[in-house]
Parts: C-alpha cells; structure tokens; sequence
C-alpha cells in the first residue's frame, strides 16, 4: 500500500516506492502501471534500465504480459543521477542488477522532491537478497511485495528457481530458464538439485 497525496504540502520532500518479489510475479507490469498513471497525470516521468537487460526490446521496459513504456537503457546508477534533474516521477525497473549506489542515488532523488518507483527481484536464484534490494527497501517508505503462482503445487510463489546448471549470478532468462516456485517447492527442487551432483560429477 503507498499513498500519493500527503498531509503536509510544505513539505517537498519525494519518497521511494519498491515493487519485489520474484519472476512473473508482475513486478514491472505494477511499475509500468504506476508510472503510466503518472504521465496521464501530465507529470514528468523518467524511465530507466540497466544496459544488460535487453530480452525484450533494447530501449523499451516491457512486462512478461507484453505491456510497454519507453526506457533509457544506463550501464550505472549514477548516470540516473544525471538524467533524472527536473522530474516528478522516475522509474528504474531491474534494480537487482544495478551497482550499490543506486540506494544513495534514490535517496538523493527522493530527497530533491521527485517520488522514486523501483521494482526488481529481491531474491536470487539461490534464494539470497539480491543485490542492493534488501537496502532499497529499508529505506523505501513504501513496499509492495507481489507474488507469481507456484507453477508446481498452484500456491503463491516467491522463489526464482533456475531450471539449468549455469550457477553466474546474473543470467537473463524467461520460463525455458527460471520457474516461479513456492517455500515448500523451491526447498524440494534444491533438495534434489543437490542430491543429484553428486552423480553427475561422477559420471
């Protein structure tokens, strides 16, 4: 839950907005949603995503359900920094694979009044805090964790599981590469990812 109006109109201070949680579970569908509410709103918006993230479309930030909204593309948080001077809204979607100075780059933003919506995975495939997610949303004021359908036992699901053998921190991928699971399946099929090296290493 956030809130865009506030109480006190002296105060010109902007906030952070995180939107987490794990893959297709709507992350960037929510942020282009937020964002595109703001520009009918005639305000001035700002989108940006890492340079890596390219699986889509090279300047343009799309959802899994193919919704869309134009996007800078930055190779580090500081460039948003510069790019980011005379906004009301900025957007920055995947910011798991941003460098740590995104947190202080969102912090200062905030700080200059403009309202920051970030969204990308909290966890890794692993299941550890991904990145500089875990300090974003300790000094959001506002977190909206959002959850796929365990595509094993139809409960809500919150892990990212990587479905090859590729163990690099940052892999892009869609469904041939990552399935949304659940606690309880995400424990099992590492389970038996673990149990089965053993065997393969043999071989």
């Amino acid at each position: 839950m956030f809130l865009e109006n506030t109480v006190n109109h002296k105060e010109q201070f902007g906030w952070i907005e995180v939107i987490c949680g794990s893959m297709f579970s709507g992350k960037t569908e929510e942020l282009i949603r937020r964002l595109k509410r703001a520009q009918f709103a005639k305000q001035k918006v700002e989108i940006f995503k890492p340079t890596i993230d390219t699986r889509y479309h090279d300047d343009m930030v799309v959802s899994h359900n193919s919704n869309e909204i134009r996007s800078t593309p930055v190779p580090a948080a500081a460039n948003i920094a510069i790019l980011a001077q005379g906004c009301d809204v900025v957007g920055i979607d995947e910011a798991q694979f941003f460098d740590d100075e995104i947190v202080r780059v969102c912090n200062d933003l905030a700080n200059q009044g403009i309202r920051v919506i970030v969204a990308g995975l909290d966890m890794d495939f692993k299941g550890n805090p991904f990145g500089p997610m875990p300090a974003l949303m300790a000094t959001a004021e506002y977190v909206t964790k959002v959850h796929a359908v365990c595509t094993r036992t139809g409960n809500l699901a919150n892990y990212s599981f990587r479905k090859t053998d590729n163990e690099k921190l940052v892999m892009l991928g869609e469904t041939e590469e990552y399935e949304p699971l659940s606690r309880a399946a995400y424990y099992h099929a590492m389970r038996k990812d673990q149990e089965s090296s053993p065997k393969e290493r043999e071989v």
